[in-house]
This record gives structure tokens, C-alpha cells and sequence, in this order.
């Protein structure tokens, strides 16, 4: 298992400098700002991509959603800790370099614990995200579980079925691609592929335990303990709230294409 910890260690800081250095020499015009922004994308894509692979593994090969276990859940919980420890550094530096390209040459005229400190409060609840799964998510799943649930951390794991197209959004609009139809479509996947793997999946869970046991879905959640209950209402809590902040940008991005069509036909 130490060898998917290092692995993991080398791999997802490999993959962004190489990023950084591929995009620098392709797209010379861009800035810091936006070379870090794309390749931090780019690295959490294929995490995204490689942790739903995992997932859809563990939950086709588990049979008894409590008993039957796989080498996977462990490998890839050890596989992605180096990741979270660097998308904080890697969020950092976007978020720095952001600023910087702002205007906010005083205060970011190098890092210091001011600039960490305006990073951790703008990027507050992801950074929260990252540390719930390191010290809380990763311990759970290596040394308490005691081998059973399987099938549910490989569900857990498909929540990132979303996050490539939330970074595939992100680089359309660094390409300046954000008003076309490959934009629009790619916006709806984002709401139909969150709503669905991070938010129905947990009505999911709660229904494939009760199938297990011949239990009526409105009932599970009395036969689950407490912690049980409790856990999957913290992981869920933020899912719903980001959920509402991209149903917002949605609406934006709809009445500004609005907006932009009734200019035009009242132009002269």
C-alpha cells in the first residue's frame, strides 16, 4: 500500500509541472495566472476521471454491499492523499497568482502568510473539503470501517464523475469559448452529472442497503446508527450547496445570452 502513497505522491505534481511547462511554451500570451489555473484543471480532471473508474470497479464487483471488499478502496484512498495535500498548494497558486495579475501587486508581491491567509478565506469550503477528507474521510476508510462497506466508498468515490466537466468548463472560458454551444452543452452535463452522482447518490446508497436486507427505503435510515446517518448528511450538506451555486451561474450565463440577442435587435 506505501507504494500507491508514493505513487500518487509523484504522479499529480508531476502531471501539473508538466502541465505548467506545455502550456507556457503553447499558449505564450498567457499569464501565470492562467497557465496555473488550466493545469490545476487539467491535473483534477484525471483525478476525477481515474477515482469514478475506481468506483464503478469497486461497485460492479461487490456483490453484498456490506461484506464483499476490494483491494481498490484502499489502494486509491492511499493513491489520493497525495493529491489533496497538493490541490491546496495548487489552489494556492491560482488564487495568488489571480490576484497578483489583478492588480494586488503590493500584497502579492511575494507568498506570505497574509496571501495564505486571504487564500484560505476565499476558498474556504473547499479547503475544508480537502481537510474533512484527509482527517476524517481517509482514517475512517483505512483503519475503522473493519473490511465492510466496500460498495458504499466506491459509490462515494463516483462523486467525481462531475468534476472533469467543471474543469472542462473552466478551460472553455480561459480558451474564450465561454459563449458557444460546446460551452451550453458542457454546462448542462455539469448540472445533470452533479445533481445526479453527488446528490441522488445518496438516496441511491440508502436504497441498495435496503435491497440488501429487505428493507422499504423510507425505513433504512432507522436501521443505520447514528454516525451512519450523521456522516452522510455532513458529505451531503455541501454537495447541496454548491449545487445551488451552480444553479445560480446557470441562470446568469441563460438572462446574459438573453440580454446579448435583445441588444442586438434594438440596435439600429
Amino acid at each position: 500500500m506505501l507504494s500507491a502513497l508514493v505513487c500518487g505522491a509523484l504522479v499529480f505534481p508531476g502531471l501539473f509541472c508538466s502541465s505548467r511547462k506545455v502550456l507556457k511554451s503553447t499558449f505564450t500570451q498567457w499569464s501565470d495566472a492562467d497557465v496555473v489555473c488550466v493545469s490545476e484543471r487539467l491535473v483534477s480532471a484525471i483525478h476525477a476521471s481515474l477515482a469514478t473508474a475506481a468506483g464503478v470497479t469497486v461497485m460492479t464487483s461487490c456483490r453484498d454491499v456490506m461484506a464483499d471488499s476490494h483491494w481498490l478502496v484502499n489502494a486509491f484512498v492511499l493513491f489520493g492523499v497525495p493529491y489533496m495535500v497538493f490541490d491546496i498548494y495548487a489552489m494556492y497558486l491560482s488564487h495568488y497568482h489571480t490576484q497578483k495579475l489583478k492588480g494586488h501587486s503590493s500584497s502579492y508581491s511575494g507568498h506570505s502568510l497574509q496571501t495564505v491567509k486571504a487564500f484560505l478565506i476565499k476558498d474556504s469550503m473547499l479547503v475544508l473539503h480537502h481537510m474533512a477528507l484527509l482527517l476524517i474521510f481517509m482514517p475512517i476508510t483505512l483503519f475503522f470501517r473493519r473490511g465492510l462497506g466496500d460498495f458504499f466508498i466506491g459509490c462515494l468515490f463516483t462523486t467525481e464523475f462531475s468534476t472533469p466537466f467543471v474543469s472542462i468548463g473552466k478551460i472553455l472560458i480561459q480558451l474564450g469559448l465561454d459563449n458557444t454551444r460546446l460551452h451550453r452543452i458542457n454546462g448542462i452535463i455539469v448540472l445533470l452529472s452533479f445533481f445526479t452522482c453527488r446528490i441522488l447518490l445518496f438516496p441511491f446508497m440508502y436504497w441498495m442497503y435496503g435491497r440488501q436486507f429487505g428493507i422499504p427505503l423510507h425505513r433504512v435510515v432507522f436501521h443505520l446508527p447514528l454516525q451512519c446517518n450523521v456522516g452522510n448528511l455532513v458529505l451531503l450538506a455541501p454537495q447541496i450547496y454548491w449545487f445551488i451555486l451552480l444553479l445560480r451561474k446557470a441562470n446568469r450565463l441563460y438572462l446574459r445570452q438573453r440580454k446579448g440577442p435583445a441588444r442586438r435587435l434594438k440596435t439600429p
